[in-house]
């Protein structure tokens, strides 16, 4: 239902999926307020007989990137890190609920599914052996985020956030924390800032100019960046993107 280069959490429902909500037996979605479009959707629409929200199936995180001073303003993530798939082995649990929901309703193809899984997990494993050997030098390095994407892929990789851009999810900083969060920079010596496609290019020109960090854009979704073409690709580009911009602080 969402094109992967745009913002997930603002969007506007179309006729096109409305028509497609319409017509499925099985809606698989991120849950918690990552896509506040789709109440609204759902509303208009006889919902799908089989609603799949995937937070159910994995261990949530808080809002967990430390800010830099107090904000009561409303913000996403208010119900927790929505990114919960940039951890690799949150892809066990994920797949092993997809599975049991698609096997309840092809029984046919109970056995194929779990085939296709077992072949899934394999290449996860090796994957997961690479990526962590290629960002082992870098065990608790100290990077800024522009938004708070990164929570679930930090814990998993030993990286250490410090901060983010945002004052909260989805709020732009204002000049004074801007100006505080590079002073905090300099002082600390963070020099890499983890973007993402979309992030405003002057706002990142300003913070690299003013803190000689590093901007190093990495894809938060599959389809998000060209070379992002499938799950397992999606680490394989943030991981060599990031374990390179780390290396040359």
């Amino acid at each position: 239902l969402t094109d992967p280069r745009q913002d997930p959490h603002a969007r506007e429902i179309h006729p096109r999926q409305l028509a497609l909500l319409r017509s499925a037996d099985l809606l698989v979605r991120v849950g918690l307020d990552h896509e506040p479009w789709l109440g609204r959707a759902l509303r208009a629409v006889a919902p799908p007989a089989h609603d799949l929200d995937c937070s159910r199936a994995v261990a949530l995180l808080g809002t967990e990137t430390p800010r830099l001073r107090a904000d009561s303003r409303p913000h996403v993530h208010a119900f927790g890190n929505t990114h919960y798939w940039l951890d690799p082995e949150n892809a066990r649990p994920l797949t092993a609920h997809i599975q049991e929901i698609l096997g309840r309703l092809v029984p046919a193809e109970r056995a194929a599914f779990e085939a296709n899984r077992a072949r899934f997990l394999a290449r996860l494993d090796a994957g997961l052996a690479r990526w962590k050997e290629r960002l082992r030098p870098h065990a608790g390095s100290r990077v800024v985020v522009v938004h708070d994407t990164w929570p679930y892929f930090a814990r998993r990789f030993e990286l250490v956030i410090t901060a983010a851009v945002e004052e909260k999810p989805g709020v732009p900083p204002s000049p004074a924390y801007l100006g505080l969060l590079m002073e905090r920079m300099r002082a600390t010596g963070v020099r890499v800032v983890v973007a993402e496609p979309g992030a405003p290019a002057a706002l990142l020109r300003r913070i690299a100019g003013g803190t000689g960090a590093r901007v190093v854009t990495l894809a938060p979704s599959v389809g998000s960046d060209p070379e992002a073409t499938d799950y397992l690709a999606l680490f394989d580009v943030n991981v060599d993107r990031l374990a390179a911009a780390l290396a040359s602080r």
